[in-house]
């Protein structure tokens, strides 16, 4: 059990460092660019990580640790939505330092407290393993995503090599 905290929080630290290199290397341009209607661009990743690290994941931790349910999040409804386009380094360092308050959050997690439970409106009982678990699932996700949004251009522009990416095209 206590194998799953360790790789979390492995996972957690290195997600901060990843987006600040992207969105200090790469245009601005690359990282709004929508992949296709009704997908998200790298941005809409990053904004809505940023949206989970100060509303979502530290703060059911801390529902479980006091012993209370949570509710759900939708981030259509309950996520940031700034019409200003951010400044996306400044995004990235944003969620660099929420993310470091959280860390210090999960250090104080123990093996002992993964089986602790809490009611989910939506999914009823979970456990504070699971969380944890979609947590870095979670971080995973939506860096991929955000690196295939920024794919397709490239995909685009490959000619023959395009049926390499068969599995990475945008699905329009």
């Amino acid at each position: 059990m206590e194998e799953i905290l360790l790789w979390s929080q492995l996972i957690l630290k290195t997600t901060p460092s990843r987006w600040i290199a992207l969105a200090e290397s790469l245009p601005p341009a690359l990282l709004r660019r929508d992949p296709a209607p009704g997908e998200w661009s790298g941005l809409d990743c990053l904004s809505h990580l940023v949206d989970a690290e100060r509303w979502v994941f530290p703060v059911r931790v801390v529902c479980f640790l006091e012993g209370k349910d949570f509710p759900a999040f939708d981030p259509d409804a309950d996520g940031s939505h700034s019409k200003a386009p951010p400044d996306t380094a400044g995004l990235a360092k944003e969620f660099e330092i929420l993310r470091k308050e959280s860390l210090q959050l999960f250090g104080r997690l123990g093996a002992g407290d993964l089986a602790r439970t809490a009611r989910h409106p939506e999914l009823g009982q979970v456990t504070l393993s699971e969380l944890i678990h979609e947590w870095a699932a979670h971080d995973l996700m939506h860096t991929v995503q955000a690196e295939r949004a920024m794919m397709q251009p490239f995909i685009e522009g490959c000619g023959p090599w395009q049926s390499y990416f068969s599995d990475h095209v945008a699905r329009k």
